[in-house]
C-alpha cells in the first residue's frame, strides 16, 4: 500500500528519534522515541480506543472529535506533565475539492506521544509518513508538530501563488482594455478563496506562535526554532492573502468603472443620434402636416430640395457636435 493510501486511514507508529519508525497497534508503549497515533474521525475502533483506552480527559477527547474547529493552541496540565492541544488546518488537495475548503487536524502532544485526529485525507500527513519510510521522519513530538506545520505551509504556497498569478492576469487584462465582464465570476471566486484561506491562516499563525513561546519541558530549542519558522511562513502567506484580497478589490473597482464608462459611451452615442434626428424629425413633421400652404406642394423638385436641406442640417449638426467634442 502506498504512503498516501496508508496515511488516509487510522494508524499508529513508534518513532525511534532518529528519523525512522515502524507500525504498531494503537496505544503501544514505545521502547525508545515516542508514539504517534493517527485516527480517522469516522473509524469506530480508533474512536473507541481514544475514548476508553487513551487515558485522556474527556474534555480533550471531545475536543479531538469536535465536528467543527478553528486553529488554536491550549496547554493542559496532566499527570505526566504538560500536554498541548492544537488545531491546525491545511488546504484541501483531494480530487474534486476546492483548496480553500480547508481540512482540520486535531492534535494532542505530550512528551512521549502524539495523538492526531482528522476527518478527511491531508496530504501533509502523507508527506510525513513518506519521510518516516525514508528514515527522514520527526525526531521528537515537537519536531513532528513543526514538520507538519511546515508541510501545511508548503502545500498552501502553490495555491496562494496561483491566486497571485490570477490577479496578475486580471490586472493585465484590465490594462489591455479586455472587457471585465469576461472574468467577473472568476474574480468573485478568487476573492472568496482568498477570504476563506485568510480566515484560517491568521489563527493558525497565532496557534503556532503560542506553542513556540510556551514553557514546556519537552519543547526543545530545535523544535521551538522550527515552530517559529513555520509561524513566519504562515504569516507571509497570510500577508500575501491580504494583498490578494486588496488587489482583487481594486480589480473589481476597475471592472465596475470600465462597465460604467462603456455604459456612458453607449448613452452618449444614443443621445447624439437622438439629437441629430430631433431637428430632422421636426422639419419632416412640419412639411407633413395636413394643412394648406405647404411649400413646394405642387413643385416637382421640392422633394429633392427637402432631402438636400436635411443633409445640410445633418452635416452642420455633425460639425457642431464634433467641435463641441460630443463625438
Amino acid at each position: 500500500m502506498s504512503s498516501l493510501g496508508h496515511a488516509a486511514q487510522t494508524f499508529a507508529k513508534t518513532l525511534d528519534g532518529n528519523g525512522g519508525g515502524q507500525d504498531v497497534i494503537l496505544g503501544a508503549t514505545p521502547t525508545e522515541g515516542f508514539l504517534w497515533c493517527h485516527i480517522q474521525w469516522d473509524d469506530e475502533s480508533g474512536v473507541a480506543w481514544l475514548r476508553n483506552k487513551s487515558g485522556l480527559h474527556s474534555d480533550i477527547v471531545e475536543a479531538l472529535l469536535a465536528p467543527d474547529t478553528r486553529p488554536r493552541c491550549t496547554v493542559h496540565k496532566t499527570e505526566n506533565g504538560n500536554g498541548v492541544f492544537i488545531n491546525l488546518r491545511g488546504v484541501n488537495l483531494n480530487d474534486g475539492a476546492d483548496p480553500e475548503d480547508m481540512i482540520s487536524i486535531r492534535i494532542w502532544v505530550e512528551s512521549d506521544r502524539v495523538i492526531s485526529v482528522w476527518k478527511r485525507r491531508l496530504r501533509a500527513v502523507a508527506d510525513i509518513v513518506e519521510g518516516i519510510e525514508r528514515g527522514q521522519g520527526p525526531l521528537s513530538p515537537d519536531d513532528l508538530i513543526a514538520k507538519l506545520a511546515l508541510r501545511l505551509a508548503d502545500r498552501a504556497e502553490p495555491i496562494v501563488a496561483t491566486l497571485n498569478e490570477t490577479v496578475d492576469r486580471m490586472e493585465e487584462d484590465i490594462l489591455s482594455d479586455i472587457p471585465g465582464r469576461e472574468f467577473r465570476a472568476e474574480l468573485a471566486d478568487l476573492r472568496r478563496a482568498a477570504i476563506v484561506l485568510r480566515r484560517f491562516m491568521f489563527p493558525q499563525r497565532d496557534a503556532l506562535s503560542t506553542l513556540a513561546i510556551e514553557d514546556l519541558e519537552w519543547l526543545s530549542e530545535r523544535g521551538r526554532t522550527r515552530l517559529l519558522e513555520a509561524t513566519d511562513r504562515i504569516t507571509r502567506l497570510s500577508e500575501e492573502l491580504d494583498a490578494i484580497r486588496d488587489r482583487a478589490g481594486v480589480v473589481q473597482d476597475q471592472v465596475v468603472e470600465a462597465r460604467g464608462e462603456a455604459m456612458n459611451r453607449s448613452m452618449l452615442i444614443l443621445s447624439v443620434v437622438a439629437a441629430i434626428f430631433l431637428p430632422l424629425g421636426l422639419l419632416t413633421g412640419l412639411l407633413g402636416i395636413n394643412v394648406g400652404g405647404i411649400p413646394g406642394e405642387n413643385t416637382s423638385w421640392a422633394f429633392w430640395a427637402v432631402c438636400i436641406l436635411l443633409a445640410i442640417t445633418t452635416a452642420f449638426q455633425l460639425w457642431l457636435y464634433r467641435k463641441l467634442r460630443l463625438i
